[in-house]
């Protein structure tokens, strides 16, 4: 064992003894779930912590943190013990380099449960301006520089003739969210592979076509809105001729004040991310430390929480989160159950 991981395991036997010697008490101990990460991934996970919190009350409420996917995953990945979270939320799937980051700290036993689906939702305000979007429309009012060109588009008629003469603005998520990763593949690349000279670029010069494919114009027609998605609902509840992104739960959640926006003519709905018909579709996660089940009170029944809340009827989906089909379910509670570890190679699958 190196010596990293040896004290990252003293740090946690240390854990354990605390949380044995002052199960149900008082004090600064570390007696609660930490679990840290998407924000879109958030509001599900603050709902489960509530079910949790009134069904067990020996266990105090977890900690519930609004980091980002990527930051989420970096704190996790940061190694084991009490000053470390017991649990990551994330909107898109772990990377390998981030599970390579994991391993080195000695973060090596990784439960890995998809909790559900998510879509990635283009809207407006409310009787706001409406556009027929198509992963190719969006590249090409959004990226840096559109086919390695130069981008000149300043309305959305520039980019499509059938799309309104009104300034290209987007409230959107910032880099380190999982949203951000989700646009990037599942619509600017997407967008970006409809040129057929992109697929030479790619084989020639990988790095060169990420940066075309996926960078994002900093002029102000893309403006990073930070981690909180209720503020870009704010953003475009309050400008007419705005467009904002974020998960489908806050476009349902908000349905009385913003509008979803079509996406290769497939609306932003339960019913279209659930067949995966909506192209911006997603999967959403947590990530756990299994050593940590052993030392922090209530984390093996806070996952079985997870699994009481996930199903099509259950609390989750009343607050937008799309049930997986019934099988992805199963297979993700007997992971609960069995308490399987994530391998690389089930990544580089």
């Amino acid at each position: 064992m190196n010596p990293t991981k040896t004290i990252a395991f003293a740090a946690l036997a240390s854990l354990s003894l605390v949380a044995c010697d002052n199960a149900g008490g008082g004090g600064d101990t570390r007696e609660s779930i930490r679990a840290v990460g998407s924000s879109t991934v958030y509001p599900f996970a603050k709902q489960v912590a509530e079910s949790f919190a009134r069904s067990n009350t020996d266990y105090r409420s977890p900690l519930i943190e609004s980091t980002g996917t990527g930051g989420g995953i970096q704190l996790f990945c940061s190694g084991l013990g009490p000053d470390t979270p017991d649990m990551a939320n994330a909107s898109r799937r772990m990377k390998v380099s981030e599970y390579e980051r994991c391993v080195e700290n000695g973060v090596d036993e990784i439960i890995e449960l998809q909790i559900g689906l998510d879509g990635l939702a283009f809207a407006s305000a409310k009787n706001g301006i409406r556009l027929n979007l198509s992963p190719k429309i969006v590249y090409e009012a959004l990226a840096a520089n559109p086919y390695g060109g130069e981008q000149t588009a300043k309305t959305w008629a520039d980019v499509d003739p059938s799309l309104p003469a009104e300034p290209i603005l987007v409230y959107g998520p910032p880099s380190t969210s999982g949203t951000r990763d989700s646009l990037k593949e599942l619509v600017l690349e997407a967008g970006c592979k409809t040129n057929p000279e992109m697929a030479a670029l790619k084989a020639a010069d990988e790095d060169k076509y990420d940066q075309v494919c996926t960078e994002v114009r900093s002029d102000g027609a893309y403006v990073d809105q930070g981690e909180q998605d209720n503020l870009i609902v704010q953003k475009i509840e309050g400008n007419p001729k705005a467009v904002g992104v974020f998960g489908y739960s806050y476009l349902e959640e908000n349905l009385d004040k913003v509008q979803g926006l079509p996406m290769n003519g497939v609306d932003p709905t339960y019913d279209n991310i659930s067949s995966l018909e909506y192209p911006g579709a997603r999967q959403m996660y947590v990530y756990v430390k299994k050593p940590h089940l052993r030392a922090i009170p209530g984390l093996e029944a806070f996952l079985q929480e997870w699994v009481n809340s996930w199903g099509p009827d259950g609390p989750l989906a009343k607050i937008g989160l799309v049930a997986s089909p019934p099988e992805v379910r199963e297979a993700n509670a007997k992971k609960v159950s069995e308490l399987t570890v994530l391998t690389k190679e089930d990544l580089e699958s």
